[in-house]
């Protein structure tokens, strides 16, 4: 994420190396703004590929795999049936089944950068 971004607030597809202490200050800037959308890549780029879209509280995160397919990481429960959560940078609705606090989702998205796997196939549903 580019600093314009910060600035304006608006999506931008620029991709940058940043160390997970500055990616963790601007999702603390986007918090700040209420929502925000990051697109998370482990050293070297390619897939697997997270992308962490949250509006207020409520996060969704998309996982892409090298071989084209995507799945959504399951909801924790914390969410009402229908919750509305920023992708780029356009509102969309997402089902409970699908949305977590965006805590839940920033450890999700830390411990994919640490481990540098997704995480477990059952937290995760095919689209």
């Amino acid at each position: 994420m580019g600093g314009d971004t910060l600035k304006t607030g608006r999506f931008t597809g620029f991709q940058r190396h940043t160390p997970v202490e500055e990616l963790a200050g601007h999702l603390e800037e986007l918090r700040i703004r209420g929502q925000g959308y990051l697109e998370v890549r482990l050293p070297g780029g390619g897939f697997p590929c997270l992308a962490l879209g949250f509006q207020g509280d409520h996060a969704v995160i998309h996982l892409f795999d090298d071989s084209g397919g995507s799945s959504l990481h399951v909801g924790d429960g914390t969410a009402a049936p229908d919750a509305e959560v920023v992708i780029t940078d356009e509102p969309a609705v997402f089902t409970g089944d699908f949305v977590l606090s965006l805590d839940h989702a920033w450890g999700v998205v830390r411990t994919f950068l640490h481990a540098g796997t997704p995480g477990e196939l059952d937290e995760w549903y095919g689209l």
